[in-house]
C-alpha cells in the first residue's frame, strides 16, 4: 500500500448499496416485493455490502432488510411523528457541539454514516457540513469547566480520518478537565475493518478514559469480525457497551432480546440501554408499546444475568437525563 492509498476500511465501504435496483438484484427480489420499496426517499439508501450478504434472500421479512431498506411504510404521514423528535437543534451551542446533559457534551464530528438507519432520529438534522474544522467548537469546550466528557457522534465519528481523530484527541488531551471521551458509532456492525492498527494507536495514546458505545439492534449483525474487532478495543482496557432501539419486526421478542444480550456479552460486550422508538417521521411501522417494551425487559431479568439486561429508557427533549422505563 503506498502512503497515498485510500485505507482498506475506505475501499470497503465504497462497496456500499446505495442504489435500490442494485440492492434488489442483489437480494433477487420478486418483482412483487420490489413494488414495496420506497424509491429515491429524502433520506438514501446506505448500507455495507456485508450486512448485505446477511439478508435472506427474496423476502421482506428479515430484521436486517428491515433495519435498512426504505419501504412505502415509511412514506406515510403519522400523526405525533415530526422531523426532529428530540429537538436536538435547540442545545446547540457551537454549528457542531450539543450540550443537553450535565457535565457532558456532544460533538456532531461528521454528517456520515457507515449505514443508514431507516428509524434513525437524527436524518433530517441540519449537520454543519461546510467544513471540518473544529476549532469554534474545541475553543467552546476548553472554556466551559462545567464539561467532564465529550461524546463523539454524528452521523458516526468513525466516518472521519484517523488524521482527523488524532487531532481531536490531541486537543482533548490539552484540557484537564475532560476526563472522559465516549464513542457512539455503529461502523463496527458494518465495516469492523474500520478498526484499524492506526486507529487503535490512537486510542492507547490517549490519556483519557475511553468510553466505546456501538449499536446493534439483532445478533444477526453480529459475527467473528465484528466481535474480534470490538476485542482489540477491550484489550485496551476500554469498556465496550451496547446501545439498542427497540423495533417492531426486528428485536421486539423474547427470544431474540435474550440472543442479543447473551451474544454481547459472550463478546465482552455489556448491554447499556434499549431505547424505545424515538418518533421521528417515517417510523411509525417500527413503534413497540412501553407496555410490550417492560414486558420483554421483564423477561430478559427472569432469564439472564443482570449485567446483560439493557435499560429500557426514553429521551424526552430538555429532561436532564433519559427517561428509564424500568
Amino acid at each position: 500500500m503506498t502512503l497515498n492509498s485510500p485505507p482498506l476500511w475506505r475501499k470497503i465501504q465504497k462497496e456500499n448499496f446505495t442504489h435500490w435496483e442494485k440492492l434488489a438484484d442483489f437480494l433477487k427480489l420478486s418483482e412483487t416485493l420490489r413494488k414495496s420499496l420506497a424509491l429515491g426517499p429524502r433520506f438514501p439508501l446506505n448500507l455495507p455490502r456485508r450486512l448485505a450478504e446477511k439478508i435472506e434472500k427474496n423476502t421482506l421479512d428479515d430484521p436486517i432488510f428491515k433495519q435498512f431498506v426504505p419501504l412505502q411504510e415509511e412514506l406515510l404521514k403519522t400523526s405525533g411523528y415530526v422531523e426532529e423528535p428530540l429537538q436536538d437543534t435547540t442545545f446547540r451551542k457551537t454549528k457542531k457541539l450539543l450540550h443537553k446533559y450535565e457535565g457532558r457534551a456532544l460533538l456532531l464530528a461528521t454528517s456520515a454514516c457507515a449505514m443508514h438507519c431507516r428509524f434513525c432520529f437524527r436524518k433530517n438534522f441540519p449537520y454543519e457540513t461546510e467544513t471540518l474544522d473544529f476549532t469554534q467548537d474545541l475553543n467552546h469546550i476548553v472554556q466551559d469547566k462545567t464539561l467532564n466528557e465529550i461524546i463523539l457522534s454524528g452521523g458516526d465519528p468513525l466516518s472521519l480520518s484517523n488524521p482527523q481523530l488524532d487531532s481531536l484527541f490531541q486537543a482533548f488531551d490539552t484540557m484537564p478537565h475532560i476526563k472522559k471521551v465516549r464513542f457512539h458509532t455503529r461502523f463496527p456492525i458494518g465495516i469492523p475493518e474500520r478498526i484499524d492498527i492506526s486507529f487503535l494507536e490512537i486510542l492507547k495514546n490517549s490519556s483519557k478514559q475511553i468510553i466505546f458505545i456501538i449499536h446493534c439492534n439483532h445478533p444477526k449483525e453480529l459475527d467473528k469480525d465484528v466481535l474480534s474487532a470490538l476485542k482489540k478495543i477491550q484489550k485496551l482496557g476500554i469498556p465496550v457497551l451496547n446501545q439498542a432501539v427497540l423495533l417492531q419486526g426486528v428485536n421486539d421478542d423474547e427470544q431474540t432480546l435474550l440472543e442479543l444480550s447473551e451474544a454481547l456479552v459472550q463478546g465482552g460486550v455489556l448491554p447499556y440501554y434499549l431505547h424505545v422508538l424515538d418518533l421521528v417521521e417515517g417510523s411509525a411501522h417500527f413503534f413497540v408499546s412501553d407496555e410490550r417494551a417492560r414486558e420483554l425487559i421483564q423477561y430478559l431479568q427472569k432469564h439472564t444475568s443482570g449485567y446483560a439486561v439493557p435499560r429500557l429508557v426514553r429521551e424526552v427533549p430538555g429532561a436532564l437525563s433519559k427517561q428509564i422505563l424500568i
